[in-house]
């Protein structure tokens, strides 16, 4: 009888180990943070660039792009490739992660806030070791950049 129960016991242990992922497996269409993302209005990254272009405060867009870096301490950022080889950083509402370990080149569903902002030295140089930047790399950021910003309150990871 303690026999079987021993057996049992290890194997519902197994079992119930064998089914969960961990903190950091990337799971393709699974949707980060507080707002679901509603692909069906998506636009390419190129079309909300131009759509933004030359607009002042902040506009709302959804939009499909690939994923060119994430922030490898947390998952709280993701630099998004504009489509000409150049990025723009997408920094996540209410700090929501994403796991760090996703691929380059994943292509994500986000939805937020798009407008101008500048970026202390501070900010520049916290962004450059969440990165990965070597000191010299970090004590090179001097000045601070204004530049599109993008805050995110929803992303869906697709592939």
């Amino acid at each position: 009888m303690k026999k079987i129960l021993f057996v049992s016991l290890i194997a519902t242990l197994l079992f119930s180990c064998g089914g969960h992922k961990s903190e950091n497996s990337i799971e393709l269409g699974k949707s980060y943070g507080p707002m679901k993302v509603d692909t069906s209005n998506a636009m390419d990254v190129k079309e909300m660039l131009e759509a933004f272009e030359g607009k002042k405060g902040e506009q709302v867009f959804t939009f499909i792009a690939p994923i060119d870096e994430v922030c490898s301490k947390a998952g709280c950022w993701i630099n998004v490739d504009k489509g000409n080889g150049e990025t723009f950083m997408v920094r996540f509402k209410d700090h929501f992660t994403i796991p760090p370990k996703t691929k380059i080149g994943t292509q994500a569903y986000l939805h937020g806030r798009a407008y101008m902002d500048t970026i202390s030295v501070d900010l520049l140089r916290h962004f450059a070791e969440d990165a990965g930047k070597s000191k010299e790399e970090i004590e090179k950021i001097t000045k601070p950049e204004f530049e599109l910003s993008f805050e995110a309150d929803g992303i869906t990871l697709i592939k």
